[in-house]
């Protein structure tokens, strides 16, 4: 049995007796240590965790070897919140907002007026995907049930929800007929599922465990819940891409670059904060093939 007291993980779970499946998620180290990057509004940070997620959940159900990544664009309050996830479940996140225009209750539509999200699949081996949808759902649950609809054309509902401590997500996707093969009877089993999902309360999903959660709407059913999949927070940057960017440059542009800022260039991550220090010595070292791994003997 797994541990359902996880605090960073998601659950796949199954029903026996109709044909759909679904996910739940719950972060809360890993979107501690996103949101203790910035200090960010508690709309923001709302957002952020249910962005955060949604990317959880997408993982495990597009079956991606590779890298996820949800970004979302307004030229509103918030003009852009983005999250990346690996298959490991390695994630990160970050949002760009101006305090003084957000109010205590904003809301979706307030942060991200005529909003897009793009959802980018970037996999180890074959091509890159991209699908867009407009950000005009009451709730980012809405609006990824709206892409599921529209570019997917699979039956799909998402719950979505986070209080700053703690964000939680649930998907139900409905699957090809197989247990139940009348289509009225498949249509209305579904319904069900989901009338009976839109119960629960966002208190319920922030607070109970997922056996609990599954019991409580489905308890009528037979739900099958299988190991659940550690998330944690880790960034991908590192000091030789950073070197590599300040490759691209070109050698005469980088020690240009490393003379008007005094000796020395900082690249700063901005999904962690971690800072890269290059000096002179370090691009000679760089340009020559040398690598940039550790910094030069001249740091201190």
């Amino acid at each position: 049995m797994s541990d359902l007291n996880k605090t960073d993980a998601t659950q796949r779970f199954m029903f026996d007796t109709c044909d759909a499946r679904g996910e739940l998620a719950s972060l809360e180290h890993s979107y501690a240590e996103v949101l203790a990057k910035h200090a960010y509004p508690l709309p923001v940070q709302q957002l952020l965790g249910e962005l955060m997620a949604a990317a959880a959940l997408l993982v495990g159900n597009q079956k991606i070897d590779g890298l996820l990544s949800l970004q979302a664009r307004s030229e509103g309050p918030v003009p852009l919140l983005m999250i990346e996830c690996t298959s490991d479940r390695e994630i990160r996140g970050i949002a760009r907002f101006d305090a003084e225009r957000i109010a205590p209750d904003a809301t979706l539509a307030d942060l991200l007026p005529n909003g897009v999200l793009a959802i980018t699949i970037d996999p180890t081996v074959g091509k890159r995907y991209q699908g867009i949808v407009d950000l005009n759902g009451e709730t980012l649950a809405d609006c990824f049930t709206n892409y599921f609809v529209m570019s997917e054309q699979v039956p799909t509902r998402f719950w979505l929800v986070a209080d700053g401590k703690r964000a939680r997500g649930m998907f139900l996707q409905q699957l090809p007929g197989d247990k139940i093969k009348d289509e009225e009877e498949r249509v209305d089993s579904w319904n069900t599922l989901l009338a009976l999902g839109d119960t629960l309360k966002a208190e319920e999903l922030l607070g109970l465990d997922n056996e609990t959660i599954l019991h409580r709407l489905y308890h009528e059913e037979t739900v099958r819940l299988f190991d659940d999949e550690t998330v944690e927070f880790k960034c991908s940057c590192s000091r030789e891409r950073s070197g590599n960017a300040l490759t691209s440059l070109g050698l005469e542009d980088a020690q240009n670059l490393v003379a008007e800022h005094g000796g020395h260039i900082e690249i700063d991550c901005q999904f962690c904060n971690e800072r890269y220090l290059f000096d002179a010595a370090d691009v000679d070292q760089l340009f020559s093939g040398a690598g940039v791994k550790s910094p030069s003997d001249t740091h201190h």
